[in-house]
Order: structure tokens, then sequence, then C-alpha cells
């Protein structure tokens, strides 16, 4: 069938064998050595190539080893002895200084072993003042990360996955801003730490304190420190939080103003797939490589380079491809809420929106473009939520009930504010008419979530529960599949 996704998918299922290794890895005592065996696995794999369905098992097999020993590297490489006396080092700053009650709190890396820690500074005026790319010179006990939990929530497992290996609280007479040399770190570090340091500068020229600035920054740079919890819980209950987290609809939108300034839509070439290649890539670093956007960065590079030879650009074999990269390069990715609810969103949307755009005749799409908009809209907007709810049930325990109608308003508005932003840059004085528009999005949700019935909350499914749903989902789709089948006129040969 020509809308099947499941047709031809070899990467899904190599992605999914892979997952499962992690899993096993991080959770099962493996007794035996595991690389030797995947060695001699791959051997083997070699050898069966007059026997391709044994072959092909043995390489899904090789694919769950693989899993495995990346999760005990990745494992390995975070387990730190540090000192239990204080010890003096030296690190640059990653973050933006945050305030707590008693603290202020920074990312640091260490410029000696390149490790990522979360560090507390005693509250005072220096603490303040701090920067991203400042140098640091700090005597302090490195405690190991922290095995807090509060509710689904795993503190340890989040500083994991970021790749923090140790928590500092440094009193202020132990530390002082020096100059110190980077050319001890990688030069992905470096690169990195330049555009931070550019991100700040331009967060800087925001200038405002307000709710409007505050999502412009989140929206555009990827920063959500500004925002309220109001602000944040009127988003989640309207089905809107996904604009303010960086994802592949902020950077489709980029692409598509990149694929304009370099040569437009109706011709590709390879210099306009390879600047906005770049220029997707610039802005991943630039908002500090987030999962869901490094994701869509590498499915909008496969895009381009597949769209130069007219292939079969984004399909799940391609969502699968991503996968397998960005596990293998971070095998704790696939703990990331972040990862999960990205690759869900976007699986389900490639698999059901086929089905649901065949509602309407395709010449009835074509000749009426109002209601084909409004329906993908619809469409783009319930498949996404299909592979999405479970997860926001079982980690925020809620769901948003209005999320059709929300998504109507924001992605457009979304879509409006992303192509603004670099104007404002250009002209400032433009500024005033994107924060009255982000100021009437704001009050438009705010109207929004204050309906009866806006959200659904206390929704606590158990992990099993959640994996049911998700049976039942793909039950229905391959159900709905069956029966277009069988009601399709046969056609002769």
């Amino acid at each position: 069938m020509k809308n099947d996704p499941f047709e031809s998918v070899p990467l899904l299922r190599l992605a999914v064998c892979l997952m499962v290794g992690i899993v096993v890895g991080e959770y099962a005592i493996i007794p035996v050595p595991i690389l030797p065996v995947f060695i001699a696995m791959v051997a083997v794999t070699l050898l069966l190539w007059k026997f391709p369905q044994v072959q092909s098992v043995v390489i899904a097999l090789c694919f769950v080893m693989l899993g495995g020993l990346l999760m005990q590297r990745q494992k390995e490489s975070l387990q730190v002895a540090w000192p239990e006396e204080e010890v003096q080092y030296e690190a640059v700053v990653l973050s933006e200084p945050v305030e707590k009650p008693k603290t202020i709190a920074v990312d640091i890396l260490l410029t000696g072993s390149q490790r990522k820690l979360k560090c507390y500074l005693y509250k005072d005026d220096r603490s303040r003042c701090l920067r991203i790319g400042d140098g640091l010179r700090l005597q302090s006990r490195i405690k190991p990360n922290s095995d807090w939990h509060n509710g689904t929530f795993d503190y340890r497992r989040y500083l994991e996955i970021h790749g923090f290996t140790g928590t500092t609280f440094v009193s202020s007479w132990k530390w002082q801003k020096v100059q110190i040399s980077l050319s001890g770190l990688s030069r992905l570090e470096r690169t990195r730490l330049y555009f931070l340091q550019l991100r700040s500068r331009l967060l800087s020229r925001w200038g405002g304190d307000d709710d409007a600035s505050a999502v412009v920054a989140a929206m555009t740079l990827g920063d959500k420190s500004a925002l309220t919890q109001d602000l944040k819980e009127t988003y989640a209950i309207t089905g809107a939080s996904h604009i303010l987290a960086l994802s592949g609809l902020h950077l489709g939108i980029i692409y598509s103003l990149l694929m304009l300034l370099f040569g437009g839509r109706k011709i590709i070439t390879v210099h306009c797939s390879l600047f906005t290649i770049l220029g997707v890539w610039a802005f991943v670093f630039l908002v500090g490589m987030p999962v869901s956007v490094v994701r869509a960065a590498v499915m909008l590079s496969v895009y381009a380079l597949l769209s130069l030879g007219h292939r079969d650009k984004m399909s799940v074999n391609t969502l699968a491809f991503t996968a397998l990269v960005l596990l293998m390069l971070h095998p704790l990715s696939l703990f990331d809420v972040g990862f999960q609810m990205s690759f869900m969103a976007v699986f389900s949307i490639l698999v059901w929106m086929p089905l649901l755009m065949s509602v309407f005749p395709p010449d009835y799409l074509q000749t009426h473009r109002v209601v084909r908009w409004c329906w993908a809209m619809v469409a783009v907007s319930v498949a996404a939520q299909m592979g999405v709810a479970p997860l926001i049930a079982y980690y925020f325990g809620r769901f948003s009930t209005y999320f059709l109608l929300t998504n109507f308003i924001v992605v457009p508005t979304a879509t409006l504010i992303l192509w603004l932003a670099p104007v404002v840059l250009l002209i400032p004085s433009c500024a005033y008419l994107l924060l009255y528009i982000v100021g009437l999005l704001n009050t438009v949700l705010t109207r929004i979530a204050a309906i009866p019935g806006a959200s659904i909350e206390g929704l606590h499914p158990s992990i099993l529960q959640v994996a049911m749903i998700y049976v039942i989902i793909v039950a229905v789709y391959l159900l709905i599949l069956r029966l277009r089948k069988e009601t399709s006129p046969r056609r002769g040969w």
C-alpha cells in the first residue's frame, strides 16, 4: 500500500533494537564482557550472507548488544571518583547565573578534565555579575550527583543526561574570577562556548524583563530562564508548551526562511542546500544544542541532501536514522523526556498524516487551499497529540483539551515571531511590533486557560498503562489500514 509507512523501514527495526540494548545496559547486570561477544557476532553476521533471514536476526542481536555496550561505556565515563577533601581547580562558566534562595547557580566546565559540574556559589554581588566565558579559580569539595527524586523526575538521571558528573558548593572567599587559557578544551567545546557567548549578547539586546520579552527569548534563542511559573502554567494548560521549547517546528520555520534567502524553493542547488545546512547547525550551536533541536537538524540535513536527488525526503527511515546517530553518540538521551516526546511526536505525524490527509480526495484539497491548510493543521495536531499525550500524562499528569484551538493560534503566530526576530535584530525599532504580537498571544492563551475544562489534571498512568495505550493506538492504526485495503476497489493487472 502506497501510504503505509511500515512497508520498508529497516532502519526503524535497527533503532528499536538499539533502544532495547540501551535499556538492558541501563537496568540489567551483564555477567560477561560485551565487547568480545559483539565482535564475534559481527563476524558471524558477515559469514551468513547466504542466509539473509538468519543474517537479519543476527544483525538485530548485534544492535541490541551495541546498545548495551554503548550504555555501559557511557555509564563508566560518568563515574568519577572525586577526592574527599577540597581541591583547587580552574573552570569556565557555561551558563548565566540563576538566583536561588541562598545561592547563585551556574554550570561550569573544568578546563583540565573537561567535566561539567553544577556549581552553587554564595549569593553576593560578585556571583550575580558572572557571565558565560568567565574563568574561575575555585577551591571546594566536588560531590557526586544527588539521587533526589520527585515523582517521575529523577534528578541524578537529569544531570547525567546533560553531561554533569558532579556538584559543588563554593563559599564566597574560596573562588575568584581569573583569566584562564581555553587551549586545553576541545575544538567542539570552544565552538560551543563561542556560540553561548554570542547568545548571551543577543539576549541582552532584548532588554525587557516582562512576559513578552521572556517568550521571545525562549522561542528564538532557547532561553527560558525569564519565564515566570504562571506563564509556564498558562502555556502548559492550553497545550502550547511546545512553542516555548525549541523543536522541529522552530527549526522547520528557520529552514524555510534560509531556503528563501539562499536561493528560493523552486530550484534547489548544492550551494543553496550547503548554506542552509550550515545556517541550521549554526542556530543549533547558538541555542545550546538541546536534543530536540539536534534531532530536527539531523533530519533537515538529511532532507536537504535527499532533495538534491529528488528522493523520499522525510520518512520513518529518516527519523530512525536520526535516532541511531543520536543514540550512538549519547545513549542516555533515550531517557530524556525531550528526546522521547520529540521523536514520538514526529513518528506519529509521519505515520498518521497520510491516513488523516486521505479523508479528503487529493483533487478536492488541491482546488480548496483554505480547506487543505485547515485540515493539515488538524491532522498534524491530532497526529502529534496521539504520539505525546501518553507521555505528557505520565510525566506531567495532565491532558490539554483545547490543543486544536491552541495550535490554530500558536503555530501561525510562532512563524510570524520567528520571521520578525531577525528583522528586529537589524532594525531595533521593530521590537515594539514583535512584543505587541507576543503580548497578544499571551493574552489569548490566558483566556483559553481560563475556560472551564481546559486541562484534565491528576493523570498518573503507570509505565505499563502508557505502554498499553500505545499498543491500542498501533492496533487502531493497523485496523484502519486493513479496513482501507479491504474496502478499496481491486485494480486489474
